[in-house]
């Protein structure tokens, strides 16, 4: 019959367990210098791409051609109801800003400018129209202050015109 009691590391865990310890952790310090190789401006030109169909797409939903639906504009009177501004003018700015913000997100032109007002829409939709989609508005939210707050990279319209006149990118 065998009494002895395995060998402990100082922290009263049996060493095997220190010893797997010790081997995942070159594994996660590998995977850690591969992603710190990724390039911001990847990440960020990701971001762009990412989100700009999410409100083109909702854009296309609400025109005809060129002209506005009726269901639209039902839709904003009925449906939607976002305070202080009248439905028809709300149905006109969240067309219009949902087809040229996303635009100015993929080409990076005034990039900072297209997240803030994606942002800000996202927050009026999360608040007055579907409040119940705050999961889905979260990963919007957060996509749009990695642009906002991290700029548009030096793949951007932003970044070559900052370069010409020297300015931030």
């Amino acid at each position: 019959m065998n009494t002895t009691t395995p060998a402990t590391t100082g922290t009263n865990r049996p060493s095997h367990e220190t010893g797997a310890v010790t081997g995942i952790a070159p594994l996660f310090s590998w995977i850690t210098s591969l992603l710190t190789r990724i390039p911001d401006a990847l990440v960020q030109l990701f971001a762009r791409l990412s989100i700009a169909p999410v409100f083109w797409l909702s854009g296309q939903t609400k025109v005809d051609g060129w002209s506005i639906k009726d269901t639209t504009f039902y839709l904003f009177r009925y449906e939607y109801q976002v305070p202080v501004l009248p439905p028809d003018l709300a149905a006109y700015m969240a067309t219009a800003a949902e087809h040229f913000l996303p635009v100015l997100l993929v080409i990076g032109l005034a990039t900072r400018f297209a997240a803030l007002g994606l942002l800000g829409m996202t927050l009026v939709i999360q608040v007055f129209v579907y409040p119940e989609a705050w999961s889905l508005h979260a990963l919007w939210v957060a996509v749009l202050l990695v642009i906002a707050a991290r700029g548009p990279g030096t793949w951007s319209l932003d970044h070559l015109i900052g370069r010409r006149i020297g300015g931030p990118r």
